[in-house]
């Protein structure tokens, strides 16, 4: 595999040594026989990650210098290496500039559209259930992707008590699925909100003839009032800095006696960013935050009236989501000459990164539900099967 366009550069073998000591932490060698080693083809690896950490990691497995049987293991396994503060100058820049600037602002929210959910629909619907589900199913009493995340369409439904007539306010609204399913199950009227221009085409298409209406807005500037309110995977892509003003942006929009559900990745601790691979070739300023952070920037608003957590459904659904991409993959290949090899490495190294993270519990999926401070209204909360 061509190296050419590679940042990384070649260096000398003083970086084997603890780099394999590192590794070995975790109970991985390099060469071993076991699904979750590695085996190195190029000497350049053991540089890489000496000199850029995760971001080299990732980046000379996209480059082919590294494979492993079972890249899922093996970050489950690097999950329980104790995280250690670095004094690197490449981390310090980054930590610093994520603490200054808002790297989230309303200029930059279209970074992580144009990168990832612009990439084509064509692509996402390959390895996708039908209802375009690109966030954490619900396996309960499900045997594939397709029930799980109808599993999880109707969870967050419930969640919110919808009743026909209901006007509902989706934050972020993806591919439309949610929205067509509060009004097609549910009889709710359902305004969406996106910046994703191929996520908001298709939506409208979904939609068409429900009383979905999708709007192109950034959230910042939702006016009105609604019964229900609900995001979905969106608030990984609001900022540290922007959690309150999300906060605030829902509760303005939400009646007095209403119902908020938001689904989320989170994070067991408070970060000042990203990972740096995650950050550079999958979510652009993607940012996800911790129970404090979150706590912090509900305080005074809402009620949390439930948080529930179902992280370790998201290990499922990774996994599923994997084995459809590869599947998919010569259809995939199909689409777009960009599709290449290197992509497909990517890919497939971002999608078992995740499930062994969560398979490892660093990462937590939470589905929580507010209601306003002063609403005086219980919230009877739903049974579970």
């Amino acid at each position: 595999m061509s190296s050419s366009s590679s940042p990384l550069q070649a260096g000398g073998s003083a970086a084997q040594a603890p780099v394999e000591a590192f590794l070995a932490t975790a109970g991985v060698r390099v060469g071993g026989s076991g699904p979750a080693d590695i085996q190195v083809h190029d000497a350049r690896f053991f540089d890489a990650v000496l000199a850029h950490g995760s971001l080299g990691f990732g980046e000379s497995y996209m480059e082919g210098w590294w494979d492993c049987a079972a890249l899922d293991q093996l970050f489950h396994k690097l999950c329980t290496i104790p995280k250690q503060r670095s004094r690197s100058t490449i981390k310090f820049w980054t930590k610093l500039q994520y603490l200054v600037l808002n790297m989230q602002s309303k200029a930059r929210a279209h970074h992580v559209t144009r990168a990832h959910y612009d990439l084509s629909n064509a692509f996402f619907q390959l390895w996708l259930d039908p209802q375009m589900q690109y966030s954490c199913a619900y396996w309960d009493g499900a045997d594939t992707l397709e029930q799980a995340q109808r599993n999880k369409l109707e969870l967050v439904s419930r969640k919110l008590h919808l009743r026909p007539g209901d006007r509902v306010l989706e934050i972020g609204c993806g591919w439309g699925g949610l929205a067509r399913h509060m009004a097609t199950q549910h009889g709710a009227s359902v305004t969406a909100v996106n910046i994703s221009r191929e996520q908001i085409h298709f939506a409208r298409q979904f939609c068409a003839g429900l009383p979905v209406e999708v709007v192109d807005q950034d959230y910042r500037d939702i006016r009105g009032t609604w019964d229900k309110v609900v995001s979905i995977a969106m608030l990984e892509a609001v900022g540290a800095r922007n959690l309150r003003t999300y906060m605030e942006a829902a509760h303005r929009a939400l009646r007095e006696d209403g119902i908020f559900v938001l689904h989320t990745i989170g994070e067991n601790i408070t970060r000042p960013h990203a990972d740096r691979w995650i950050l550079k070739h999958i979510f652009p300023n993607g940012y996800v935050p911790s129970l404090a952070q979150l706590a912090s920037a509900m305080e005074g608003l809402f009620v949390m009236e439930d948080w529930h957590n179902i992280g370790p459904d998201y290990d499922h659904t990774l996994m599923a989501w994997h084995q459809r991409f590869e599947a998919a993959w010569p259809q995939i290949q199909a689409l777009d000459p960009k599709f290449d090899e290197r992509f497909r490495r990517m890919w497939r190294y971002y999608l078992l990164n995740c499930a062994g993270v969560f398979r490892g519990r660093s990462l937590q999926l939470w589905q929580i539900t507010m209601t306003r401070h002063r609403s005086g209204t219980p919230y009877q909360r739903i049974p579970r099967r």
